[in-house]
C-alpha cells in the first residue's frame, strides 16, 4: 500500500460492503456479534492480502469468498443455534420453569439497519427481508455449512450457479446438487417460508394491528391482548428455553411469572425484517423504566403468530443503538404512576 490516499480509498471500497457481508455472515452463522466479528475479520483479512488480489473476480465477490471461508472456519465447531421451539416441546403454564441455555445456543435477533442495504428494487429489498426473519434463519441453521452457502448465494443474493462454485471452489454440478439437497430440507420444514404476509411497508391493517397491540400491552389488558393474538401464537423467552403455545398460557404466564411487567412502555424497532419494540419495565427502585427485552413479532391474516422476547438486554439493547434508561413522562409521575 504505496500512500495514505490508497489506503484511505481502500477503506472506502471495502466499508462499503460492510452491511451485505453483515447480512451474509447472519444468515450463515445466526449471531449478530459472531456475523459482525467475520465481517471485521473478513475486511480486515482483505486490507492485509489486497497486494495479491489480482481483480480477476469483482472485489465484491471476492470479499464474499473471504467471508465465506471465515464463516465455515466459525462453523467448524457444529454449533447450530437454534429457537426454544427447535429444542423441546411447548410447556403447559403449570410446569412453566425458567432454565436459562449458554447464548450460543441461541439464533439471535439483528437490526435490520445492520444487514438490510439499501436497494432500489422492491423484489429484491422483500427477499432480502423475508430472508432474516427468523423462521427462515431457523430453518438454515439446520443446513450443513457449505448447503447454506449455496442456499444464501444463489436464492438469496441471486448469484449464478457458475458464480458459486467458484467461490466455493467446487463444481457447477456440485453447487447445483447442494442447492437440491438444501430446498428439499426447508421444504421439509413447514415453517420455513416467510411468515405470513408482513408487507413491507407494513400495510394500514398491519399498523392498526400493532397500535392496538401497544395498547393492549402498555395496558396489560389481557382481553384486548388476547383478541389480537392467534389461538395458536407462540411466545419464546430466549436465553429461557421455555416456550408457550396459545392465547391462555401466554397471558397467564403475562398475569403470573411476568406480572412486573405491567405499567411498561414499548419502543418501535425494526428487526430480522419484522415489526419489533423495545420492551421497557417500571424501575421501582430508580423510578422511569429500565430494559427488559427486544420484542419480534411474528403476523399472519390479522393476528399475531409469534411474539419473540429476548431478553438479554446488555447485549441487545446496545446492538439496537437503544437507551439503557426511559424518564417517566411528566404525567405519570404527578399521577404517582
Amino acid at each position: 500500500m504505496g500512500n495514505g490516499t490508497a489506503t484511505a480509498d481502500l477503506d472506502v471500497a471495502l466499508e462499503k460492503h460492510r452491511t451485505e457481508l453483515t447480512g451474509y455472515c447472519y444468515r450463515m452463522l445466526g449471531s449478530s456479534f459472531e456475523a459482525e466479528d467475520a465481517v471485521q475479520d473478513t475486511l480486515v483479512r482483505a486490507w492485509r492480502s489486497y497486494e495479491k488480489f489480482e481483480g480477476r473476480s469483482s472485489l465484491r465477490s471476492w470479499l464474499y469468498r473471504i467471508a465465506t471461508n471465515v464463516c465455515l472456519d466459525m462453523l467448524t465447531a457444529g454449533n447450530k443455534r437454534a429457537r426454544p421451539m427447535d429444542l423441546t416441546e411447548s410447556t403447559p403454564l403449570a410446569r412453566a420453569a425458567l432454565s436459562p441455555r449458554p447464548d450460543n445456543t441461541w439464533l439471535e435477533p439483528m437490526p435490520d439497519a445492520r444487514v438490510l442495504p439499501t436497494v432500489e428494487d422492491p423484489a429484491e429489498a422483500a427477499v432480502a427481508k423475508e430472508s432474516v426473519r427468523l423462521a427462515f434463519m431457523a430453518a438454515l441453521q439446520q443446513l450443513p455449512p457449505k448447503q447454506r452457502a449455496v442456499l444464501i448465494l444463489r436464492e438469496v443474493l441471486a448469484w449464478k450457479a457458475s458464480e458459486a462454485a467458484e467461490l466455493l471452489g467446487t463444481s457447477v454440478a456440485s453447487v447445483n446438487s447442494a442447492l437440491q439437497r438444501a430446498r428439499a430440507t426447508l421444504a421439509e420444514r413447514a415453517d420455513a417460508g416467510p411468515e405470513g404476509a408482513v408487507s413491507d411497508p407494513l400495510d394500514e391493517e398491519q399498523q392498526k394491528l400493532l397500535e392496538r397491540y401497544v395498547q393492549a400491552f402498555e395496558g396489560y389488558d389481557m382481553t384486548a391482548l388476547t383478541a389480537l393474538l392467534h389461538e395458536d401464537a407462540i411466545m419464546t423467552m430466549p436465553p429461557f428455553d421455555l416456550w408457550l403455545r396459545g392465547t391462555a398460557d401466554i397471558t397467564g404466564f403475562m398475569t403470573t411469572i411476568g406480572a412486573s411487567c405491567a405499567g411498561s412502555r414499548l419502543l418501535p424497532v425494526q428487526a430480522n425484517g419484522l415489526p419489533g419494540f423495545a420492551h421497557y419495565k417500571p424501575d421501582p427502585e430508580n423510578g422511569g423504566f429500565s430494559p427488559w427485552a427486544v420484542q419480534i413479532l411474528e403476523i399472519s391474516d390479522g393476528r399475531i403468530t409469534g411474539f419473540h422476547c429476548f431478553l438479554d438486554t446488555q447485549r441487545w439493547f446496545p446492538l439496537f443503538d437503544l437507551p439503557l434508561h426511559l424518564e417517566a413522562e411528566a404525567d405519570e409521575i404527578e399521577k404517582g404512576v
